[in-house]
């Protein structure tokens, strides 16, 4: 099993698409009322959904970029402001925030060895 994509909300399709260019992804499918991009490593996709009414999105996404200071640094140069740093965080990530126009919150981090197998990393699973 793989995930394929997620699918944000947005209020304002031009606005999101031209943040996620900024933010350096690479837009596959261009609809009034859709869009979906390719992320700049892997297979990995996500994609925007215009809504007609106001919404509220508790999801988190997260981006991961092993240079993530020098990638703040170039979205920072672009406009896009940072609601937080990049910042160690207690579970071993280095994390920056930023919000799309639309609200939605995206992470932005590098975890390194502790995406996958942090510390407390369980081996205990149904199938074992």
């Amino acid at each position: 099993m793989n995930l394929n994509q997620v699918t944000l909300p947005v209020k304002n399709m031009d606005e999101a698409v031209h943040f996620y260019l900024l933010l350096g992804f690479t837009q596959i499918v261009n609809t009034p009322h859709y869009a979906r991009f390719r992320c700049p490593e892997g297979d990995a996709t996500f994609s925007l959904s215009l809504q007609d009414t106001d919404f509220q999105n508790g999801a988190i996404i997260y981006f991961e970029h092993e240079r993530l200071d020098e990638w703040c640094a170039d979205i920072e140069e672009k406009g896009i402001k940072l609601e937080q740093a990049p910042t160690e965080q207690a579970y071993l990530w280095e994390e920056a925030i930023v919000l799309d126009p639309s609200g939605n919150k995206i992470k932005l981090y590098w975890a390194g060895e502790n995406r996958l197998a942090p510390p407390w990393k369980i081996e205990k699973t149904l199938d074992s």
